[in-house]
């Protein structure tokens, strides 16, 4: 009997950034999403979320795909399409690392609202690469929003030592608000990811 090899339904390779993400990676296709989640029209304070994926051996990975969801700056999440069109806020972005010439992800937004008095300003992330059969979940939330991440009931839930690894850091000295957030998929520094 002849035994049957993987088909790309059976593992992810590193061609599926350029599938996601082709007008990023300067293809002829037309992506469905972009590094965008906020026009500049946008209502909320404009900000950048920066950083890049690392494997297990520490290497930066650049050929990974982030997406990232998030309320608007009133704590609303978009509902439909013509919501968006008018606000200027879809509420989601993808991103391939391998767009940027240090392999980060770079997406632009606004700083999201509480979406409830048990949370805190939070990103969802998402972590799709090469070798990863299930995509891994994880949340962003902000260094200077420490007394609404201390009642956020699901950063409450994660062991104190490893909550740091949920915190963008604010970049000192820059001309736009910019939050450096570094994911690491295994090791020492491993981020929190969730079980959804």
């Amino acid at each position: 009997m002849t035994a049957l090899k993987q088909t790309p339904s059976q593992t992810v390779g590193p061609y599926f950034a350029y599938g996601l993400c082709p007008e990023q990676y300067n293809f002829d296709l037309k992506s469905l999403f972009t590094p965008s989640i906020a026009d500049r029209e946008a209502t909320g304070e404009h900000i950048s979320i920066v950083g890049n994926v690392y494997d297990g051996e520490g290497k930066v990975v650049g050929d990974a795909v982030i997406e990232m969801a998030q309320a608007d700056s009133t704590g609303h999440y978009v509902q439909t399409v013509e919501e968006a069109r008018k606000s200027g806020f879809r509420g989601f972005a993808r991103v391939g690392t391998g767009t940027d010439p240090k392999l980060r992800f770079v997406v632009d937004t606004v700083k999201p609202g509480k979406t409830g008095d048990d949370t805190a300003p939070h990103i969802d992330v998402i972590v799709l690469m090469r070798g990863m059969l299930l995509h891994a979940y994880t949340r962003l939330y902000f260094d200077d929003e420490s007394e609404a991440n201390a009642k956020d009931t699901v950063l409450a839930s994660v062991p104190e030592e490893r909550r740091a690894t949920l915190i963008a850091k604010r970049e000192p000295g820059t001309s736009s608000t910019i939050y450096r957030f570094d994911i690491y998929l295994q090791g020492p520094q491993e981020t929190v990811f969730f079980d959804l």
